[in-house]
């Protein structure tokens, strides 16, 4: 297990409303999270000295943290606004750890979340984040790339590589809404086959509509705090037992090998950090912007060999009750998808099962997780890995 002695821990969770969830704007959304947080380790606001978010793409905010923490009547010590796209829920976690083991401040609320759905249409939604700069603006901009269409990209590669086929992408969406079928604040909760995923409206080849995320309102939370406060608190601690980053490209046009991304680095240095292998993960909370997505990260975190990715995911193997449970909440692709905190959830979820909390969908006995986002086009990535209480 981890090789170091941890004086962080992650003390306490929450969750707003996911899905479509009128009549609250980004802030309410984000102080329902917040509140749910503190209700859950058992803290007051007042307790909160450090702060870190995430920018909302609703809306322009020069200063998000500023605000975020004026709205929520906090004066942190330490704040920040973290910005890796979808590795953001990721980041704020290793920072709020940093934070806490260099004495900047003694209890840290991570908070993110926006309105993503109802504060316009879906259409107007999705152009918001094809306008969100993942794509070159001089080399790719002007030629009227959506999101999927990079993906695509990517996707259309794996096939031509390794045989990949469309009904193994669609294994990731029946497994993840298999899993969001068991989570009663996800977004999506209607069982669906892979002849559904098959059936729906292309998109942008080879990927259709069910094998692209939501777009959804919700908010999410996690506070951080010592280890030595964390045992007086209410539930049992949380520890991060690694982490790392990995950036191979910026846009997907300086991409030398579109089906390699910087997990492969990410991944290395968490687990070399935690002092564990692929083997000792109990389960894989992994960014699901797309089912390619899953694939490739299987891959390059170690779970299987490059271009196994697709039958890695056959027979169930990554459903609840398989060899490796994957994104347990319905991830993105299902549980719903506010933009850029999207990929937060994936840590509360972890987090959840680490504690046995996940209900129905409890992985039994999990004692570890690896949380992985990924930011921008598979061009930002941040990999934690999460231990029990009893794991440090």
């Amino acid at each position: 297990m981890s090789q170091t002695t941890k004086k962080a821990a992650i003390v306490g969770i929450g969750e707003s409303k996911l899905g479509r969830v009128p009549n609250r704007t980004s802030f309410q959304l984000q102080a329902d999270a917040a509140l749910a947080a503190l209700d859950d380790a058992g803290l007051r606001m007042s307790d909160i000295d450090g702060l870190l978010t995430t920018p909302m793409r609703v809306q322009y905010l020069g200063m998000p943290c500023g605000v975020v923490a004026s709205q929520l009547g906090i004066r942190p010590r330490h704040l920040a606004t973290v910005d890796v796209a979808g590795a953001s829920g990721c980041s704020m976690i290793e920072q709020a750890v940093a934070a806490i083991e260099e004495g900047r401040c003694t209890t840290v609320l991570c908070v993110a979340g926006q309105n993503m759905l109802s504060h316009g249409s879906r259409a107007t939604a999705v152009q918001a984040m094809a306008e969100s700069g993942v794509a070159h603006p001089q080399f790719e901009v002007p030629y009227g790339p959506l999101v999927p269409s990079l993906y695509a990209l990517v996707a259309q590669r794996h096939m031509h590589l390794y045989g990949t086929t469309p009904e193994q992408l669609a294994e990731v969406a029946v497994a993840l809404r298999s899993n969001a079928v068991l989570n009663p604040n996800a977004h999506k909760r209607d069982p669906i086959t892979i002849q559904d995923v098959m059936a729906s409206p292309m998109i942008t080849s080879p990927l259709r509509m069910l094998d692209c995320a939501l777009v959804s309102d919700g908010a999410c939370a996690v506070i951080v705090t010592s280890a030595d406060r964390a045992r007086d608190l209410r539930k049992k601690p949380v520890h991060v037992l690694g982490q790392g980053y990995g950036l191979r490209h910026s846009y997907i046009g300086e991409h030398r090998d579109l089906t390699t991304t910087g997990a492969v680095e990410s991944g290395r240095d968490a687990f070399r950090t935690a002092g564990l292998t692929p083997a000792d993960i109990d389960v894989a909370e992994l960014y699901d912007c797309f089912t390619i997505t899953v694939l490739i990260e299987l891959e390059d975190l170690g779970f299987c060999p490059k271009g196994e990715g697709g039958r890695f995911v056959e027979g169930g193997r990554i459903r609840l009750g398989g060899a490796l449970p994957v994104t347990t909440h319905g991830g993105l692709l299902s549980a719903g998808h506010p933009g850029l905190p999207g990929g937060f959830f994936h840590v509360v979820e972890g987090i959840r099962q680490l504690r046995g909390e996940a209900g129905a969908r409890q992985v039994a006995n999990a004692k570890t997780a690896l949380i992985h986002g990924n930011g921008g086009v598979l061009a930002i990535h941040c990999s934690l890995i999460l231990g029990s209480a009893d794991t440090v």
